[in-house]
């Protein structure tokens, strides 16, 4: 089976068909396909390389304040959101990005890691095999019967590596000329199944997406059966990852790269920002030298060009306009999506929640948990399980360890959020044995141990 026969597939759906389910809940908000939501079309955007120049991000917040509500996202994987569109309004803001100059590759979206060609400890450039899997690719990363989330990684390795994040089809340099292919996971989960040249791992990328096309729209690397893995990859089994465990990438703060350059990560608060706060950044940064920006997984993104001794007087401006740019920060720890105010279908102010939570249990943050505040059961901001909490008509559901749509493990009335909060800190505080982690305590304590927690008066 090879790309011959994925063109067949593809000619047999009807495109219509294909694009209607992009846009069903789960798809991804394209600008072709933007996504309704509470606050109206959403646009999902990933910039070629995730790069931008200063200008272009500004026309970019210029356009979301004229053709939408002014508020960018952006994601936990590194690409940018802008909501609140208007049916009239997405094609006026495709024209500002294509007058702009911003190039937004067609297909699924690849991400690469935020500082390559910059990164000195990077193996190789992943920017080059993004290049040659676009081109020698292009029929069947466009065919309608992929996934419209499926996802693409990139790792060109070094200090700013993306093993944290989790794929379907995962390319990792090796060292310059070696790159190894993997699905189904991040650095330390997903499975190898090819390790070779550059052009090797495009051919192995080429024969995951036929997989993929002949089981059918929607389907995902996990599947993909293994006995048909090992048919099309025979050497599966002897393929082994050199890949270290997926750590967090270090985002915010002052970064000094091997060769003596230094970079600034910022990261908007709860990953959201209003246009005219993120202009009056870009153009204090923009007077200070900086050149450029890298979009980056964990909802923020790198200052390129900016001279250390600028920095201190942008990490101050970044704190006025609501971006930190200050390592260790436990807001880090909150996925929290639009919420009420900004989504029609928020339930709850989750930004507003986060803060309160914050200065009222700080203690839950130690890193080893994320808190998902989603205003609907959709869960828009937080794919993954989590400490949950969902709003709903009568208040909200809280979930240990799960989804926004998942079955409460306990029940909340609106007007006892506050209490519940801090029974909770508490009830770990006073149950965390010596070096416990929260998440382990959580885990520990239970559903049964949680519901009495909250329940106590």
């Amino acid at each position: 089976m090879g790309i011959e026969t994925a063109k067949a597939i593809d000619r047999t759906d009807g495109r219509d068909r294909a694009a209607a389910k992009r846009r069903a809940r789960g798809a991804c908000p394209a600008l072709a396909a933007p996504m309704p939501t509470g606050d109206g079309l959403l646009v999902r955007l990933r910039p070629a390389g995730g790069a931008l120049t200063l200008s272009q991000f500004s026309a970019l917040a210029h356009s979301a304040a004229a053709h939408g509500n002014g508020i960018l996202e952006i994601t936990a994987r590194g690409n940018l959101q802008i909501r609140g569109l208007r049916a009239e309004t997405v094609g006026q803001l495709a024209s500002d990005i294509d007058a702009a100059e911003i190039t937004v590759p067609d297909g699924p979206a690849i991400e690469i890691s935020p500082l390559h060609g910059i990164d000195p400890e990077e193996a190789s450039d992943p920017a080059a095999m993004e290049l040659a899997l676009r081109s020698k690719l292009q029929e069947l990363l466009a065919s309608p019967r992929l996934a419209p989330k499926l996802s693409i990684v990139i790792d060109g390795g070094g200090t700013f590596g993306l093993s944290a994040l989790s794929a379907d089809i995962r390319v990792l340099a090796l060292s310059q000329a070696r790159w190894l292919v993997a699905i189904n996971g991040d650095g330390a989960t997903a499975t190898p199944v090819a390790v070779g040249t550059a052009e090797a791992a495009v051919s192995a990328v080429g024969e995951i997406l036929v997989l993929l096309a002949m089981l059918g729209q929607g389907s995902r690397a996990r599947d993909i059966d293994p006995v048909l893995l090992q048919t099309h990859f025979p050497t599966v089994a002897a393929v082994r990852s050199t890949q270290p465990c997926s750590a967090r990438m270090p985002l915010p703060g002052l970064h000094r790269l091997a060769d003596g350059k230094a970079v600034l990560g910022v990261r908007p608060e709860f990953g959201q920002t209003r246009a005219s706060d993120l202009t009056a950044l870009l153009d204090l940064a923009k007077a200070s030298g900086a050149t450029a920006i890298r979009l980056a997984p964990g909802r923020g993104f790198f200052f390129l060009g900016l001279s250390a001794e600028k920095v201190p007087a942008i990490e101050a401006a970044a704190a006025q306009y609501g971006f930190s740019a200050q390592p260790g920060k436990k807001a880090e720890h909150i996925a929290a999506c639009a919420g009420a105010g900004a989504c029609g279908s928020g339930f709850y102010e989750t930004r507003t929640l986060a803060r309160r939570i914050l200065a009222a249990a700080p203690d839950l943050f130690d890193g080893s948990l994320t808190l998902h505040l989603s205003g609907c059961a959709k869960g828009c901001a937080h794919a993954r399980q989590a400490l949950t909490l969902t709003g709903t008509v009568e208040g909200y559901d809280l979930i240990l360890n799960g989804l926004a749509m998942d079955q409460p493990d306990e029940r909340i009335a609106g007007g006892r959020i506050d209490f519940a909060i801090e029974r909770l800190a508490r009830s770990i505080e006073d149950n965390r044995g010596a070096g416990e982690s929260t998440a382990a305590c959580l885990t520990r304590l239970g559903a049964t141990g949680l519901s009495k927690a909250l329940r106590q008066e």
